[in-house]
């Protein structure tokens, strides 16, 4: 099975790609407008966000494609926001801890005008369903979503030759990286593959 799957990453190739760390979320679309997006929740039942979502950056309110469009992605907040929203909280003990929960408190606020003044990024790592079209890779995916204004999670295409080096080049943008992550995401370019080793 070993060699098979060397094998395989010979011919083929991977997405690695961040880890992104926020609050994961789906957004819905149906004739080329935004209609629902909810959080991730207990897995099953989630939060619907979507009077929040419109403000989001890097996720549209309309798109060109009409169909029923279905993507996962991590609403995230940069450092510089937090910095910037921190610094206009007096009391230390009230100051948020870290990015993570200040976009996970901000995605879910109740008045959307408090939310619009502050800047959550929506980066896409997963299109779960598009009607009529079917997009194989990972890559073409990403390519695709793009096409649709969306944002789409920052990532190489890695093969059993390039993986250390390209792990090494992710490990040498952390320090220029203005949004949280807690680690990296490696996942064949074929979904089809992926899904058939169960």
């Amino acid at each position: 099975e070993r060699e098979k799957l060397a094998d395989w990453l010979n011919k083929h190739h991977g997405l690695l790609s961040w880890k992104m760390d926020g609050l994961t979320v789906v957004a819905t679309y149906y004739g080329g407008e935004l209609i629902q997006t909810v959080t991730r929740g207990n897995g099953y039942v989630g939060e619907d966000v979507t009077h929040n979502a419109f403000y989001f950056k890097g996720l549209p309110n309309r798109i060109k494609f009409k169909g029923k469009l279905i993507v996962r992605g991590e609403a995230v907040m940069s450092y510089k926001e937090f910095e910037r929203i921190n610094s206009k909280i007096p009391e230390v003990a009230s100051k948020y801890k870290n990015p993570r929960n200040l976009a996970s408190s901000t995605v879910r606020l109740l008045d959307a005008s408090e939310s619009a003044e502050r800047e959550i990024q929506f980066f896409a790592f997963d299109l779960v369903h598009i009607d009529g079209i079917q997009i194989d890779s990972k890559e073409k995916q990403f390519e695709w979503l793009q096409t649709q204004n969306f944002n789409v999670v920052y990532h190489l295409k890695v093969s059993a030759n390039n993986i250390v080096s390209t792990i090494s080049t992710f490990e040498s943008m952390l320090d220029k990286n203005d949004f949280p992550s807690d680690g990296l995401v490696l996942t064949f370019d074929s979904e089809s593959y992926g899904k058939s080793l169960g």
